[in-house]
């Protein structure tokens, strides 16, 4: 998928990293052309100085291929006007952005845009609502620092070990539920067919792991 993603803060950064690591295109909109310096240099996406509400600026993002949009400025105001300018001018399916009033966010919310607050688990809300991953975290400490989620497996994850799956996803395996009996596995144990595969991880990183999981492994040298 290609996502255009509006604000070059901490969020919009982690989630653009996050985004190619999964193995989608990405393309960066920020009026501070300093704040790509987040992103590292060997981000492979595209970076763009601008007004992320503006057309112009948004076309030269690649808006009009965009399967998703997130707005994740500093600002309640660019960020709503922006989410409507993709969804409402240029039909971007998928449109997310980040909202810090939460009176205001009820509201959009029923405009059809979803909102994310300013929580440590940003970054996962993210993901699934840009892209409909069908894991879900299925736990949350109470300080949102660690989740728990389950793993929907690429098929060619079976017969593969625990310790590849946790060095591809950089999630802990929590539990495997196997014909009906939770089991607390090492890093030799080897996943199987029909395993329910639950992960631990940190907040942010818990929506990657997912996604990560759901594509095949890389190949075994």
């Amino acid at each position: 998928m290609y996502v255009v993603i509006m604000g070059c803060g901490r969020v919009g950064a982690s989630l653009a990293r996050a985004l190619v690591r999964i193995g989608h295109e990405v393309a960066v909109i920020d009026r501070n052309p300093d704040a790509f310096r987040r992103l590292g240099d060997d981000f492979p996406g595209e970076r763009v100085t601008g007004v992320g509400f503006d057309r112009d600026v948004l076309r030269r993002a690649g808006i009009e291929r965009a399967g998703a949009f997130a707005a994740v400025s500093s600002g309640d105001n660019s960020n709503i006007i922006s989410a409507r300018v993709a969804r409402e001018m240029f039909g971007v399916e998928r449109v997310v952005a980040r909202i810090y009033d939460a009176k205001r966010a009820a509201v959009y919310e029923r405009l059809g845009i979803p909102t994310i607050a300013t929580v440590p688990w940003t970054t996962d809300r993210f993901l699934h609502n840009l892209l409909g991953d069908a894991g879900t975290t299925t736990w949350r400490d109470p300080t949102g620092t660690v989740a728990v989620a389950q793993l929907i497996l690429h098929e060619d994850w079976y017969g593969r070990t625990v310790r590849d799956l946790e060095s591809a996803t950089g999630a802990r395996v929590a539990f495997i539920i196997r014909f009906g009996q939770g089991i607390l596995p090492d890093a030799k144990t080897v996943v199987q067919a029909d395993d329910t595969v639950y992960v631990a991880a940190t907040s942010g990183s818990a929506g990657e792991a997912v996604a990560l999981a759901a594509k095949p492994p890389a190949s075994k040298d």
